[in-house]
């Protein structure tokens, strides 16, 4: 159920996280959400809200929830002896009668509800975009963003990358926020003045109720394969897919990509108007006359336009699956009243950190630095790629630890079918040994006559394939993109894959 919040007529100096002390009537906080009232009044005065047991603080709203490892409600009593006000729960709990205990279905909705209400419904300030999907993701928000400040509008995005408000730009740890962290930020850009947010939508904030409440103004869907499915995170690709198709029972408009093979399961349960985009002639929006272009330290990609818009677009990221994410953010552009024009502007020079992004070196090959992760965008930038006809196309990556040992396998037989040659090394190994990730790599790849090298230490990896690139070849390092940490047994030590290289360039490699 997603509820008409209405705007609430507050001052600045209200909204918590912000300006001064705050308080707000527990009743308050319920008012979209069916509840039962265990014991105490909702008229108690409520001065935070809180879902970590290390933040509890006197006269908060502590909401128990249940998560994959803990179960807040075994916080409950902790939590009133801290002096929290009001207990939301699923279950019930023995706290001393003073305290408010809220019974309900589902505290991670709750959560969102009460989060919306805390910080004054400021989804309602901003025109809200929405895009989901397994690749593209980020690109896409960032190429909205860029169109929709070339028109004019300021623009705040929440993403993979970062959290930007205004000049601040926030570093994240999930794609989706927690519900009280959207709408902190959402309050803080209305603040900042932004008109607009522009959000990455993950399966894992949907199947979390990160985003429930929020009727988007407009949804994007770029595309689906299979991807997160395991232990902690999808069961199987149908609650995947099922994740991925709540945007569009959650927004004003949908934008879908018509190329995609599951386009009719994600659309299937719409309660939105749809309008479609991609290669098919049978979209709302084609692009056709496809074209890349190269030079040393540019890849690219122009196309024309035909159907809602019309015209010849030039845009500076490469490979057809970016002329799916342009087609979608020109979608919105242009229903919000960006011209055609103002459109090549933007995406002429357009560049996201860690997504094809091209770092120059000086020298008669081209280096990229990309964020593919999976398989699957794996293959996606290896073809891309190769379509600029390059003399050798070198991959190299590594896999995370603690995840599936299918996207090892898989990833190392891509890279050796695609790739000229491969450098496997390390990404994130997490709590495993290094070297036995990459064994399983190997696995894959052995599957392939594809030529390879192993070598463990990232910067050892990069420095390799950089000193043996010859004119004319591409070198993609996957994995890493905008992640500036290596994550190795719970500690995350700095490294930039863009400081690394002009290491090597500096000869400290």
């Amino acid at each position: 159920m997603y509820v008409d919040l209405k705007i609430k007529e507050r001052r600045k100096a209200d909204f918590p996280d912000l300006k001064g002390a705050f308080e707000m009537k527990c009743s308050q906080l319920l008012e979209h959400i069916e509840y039962t009232c265990l014991q105490g009044s909702t008229d108690v005065k409520v001065s935070a809200v809180v879902n970590d047991s290390r933040k509890i603080e006197e006269g908060c709203l502590f909401l128990c929830i249940k998560g994959a490892s803990f179960d807040g409600h075994t916080f409950a009593a902790e939590a009133a002896k801290k002096g929290a006000a009001v207990l939301v729960v699923e279950d019930a709990v023995e706290v001393p009668e003073s305290v408010t205990v809220i019974k309900v279905d589902n505290t991670r909705y709750a959560m969102a509800l009460i989060s919306a209400a805390w910080f004054g419904y400021p989804a309602n300030e901003l025109t809200t975009i929405a895009v989901t999907g397994t690749k593209g993701k980020t690109t896409t928000t960032y190429m909205v963003k860029a169109l929709l400040e070339e028109a004019g509008h300021k623009v705040g995005v929440i993403g993979t990358i970062e959290v930007v408000i205004g000049e601040k730009h926030i570093p994240v740890n999930n794609t989706t926020p927690e519900s009280y962290d959207i709408h902190s930020y959402f309050r803080q850009m209305a603040e900042e003045d932004c008109d607009v947010v522009v959000m990455e939508a993950s399966s894992q904030g949907f199947k979390l109720d990160r985003t429930a409440g929020i009727l988007f103004d407009y949804g994007l869907f770029t595309n689906l394969s299979p991807d997160h499915i395991g232990p902690n995170e999808h069961k199987d690709f149908a609650e995947y897919l099922s994740c991925k198709a709540k945007l569009f029972q959650q927004c004003k408009y949908g934008y879908a990509n018509l190329d995609d093979e599951h386009f009719a399961e994600i659309t299937k349960k719409a309660t939105c108007q749809i309008e479609t985009f991609g290669l098919n002639e049978k979209a709302d929006l084609v692009a056709y006359d496809v074209a890349l272009t190269r030079d040393r330290d540019f890849l690219g990609v122009d196309f024309d336009l035909k159907g809602t818009y019309e015209g010849r677009i030039s845009c500076g990221v490469p490979g057809t699956f970016n002329v799916h994410n342009a087609l979608g953010a020109i979608c919105i552009a242009g229903h919000m009243g960006v011209t055609v024009e103002q459109m090549n502007k933007a995406l002429r020079h357009f560049s996201v950190k860690g997504r094809v992004q091209i770092v120059p070196t000086g020298y008669d090959y081209t280096l990229i630095i990309d964020y593919a992760h999976n398989a699957v965008a794996l293959e996606s930038i290896l073809n891309t790629l190769r379509a600029y006809d390059p003399p050798r196309l070198i991959s190299l990556f590594g896999c995370g630890g603690n995840r599936s040992k299918l996207r090892r396998y898989e990833m190392g037989e891509v890279s050796g079918k695609l790739a000229d040659f491969t450098i496997i090394t390390s990404d994130n190994p997490r709590f495993e040994e290094p070297q036995a990730i990459i064994d399983d790599i190997l696995t894959g790849m052995k599957k392939t006559d594809g030529e390879y090298i192993s070598i463990i230490d990232r910067r050892e990896a990069i420095s390799y394939a950089m000193h043996h690139a010859q004119p004319g070849d591409i070198v993609v390092l996957a994995g890493k993109g905008h992640e500036t940490y290596q994550e190795i047994e719970g500690k995350k030590y700095h490294m930039s894959e863009e400081e690394i290289v002009q290491d090597v360039l500096d000869g400290k490699y």
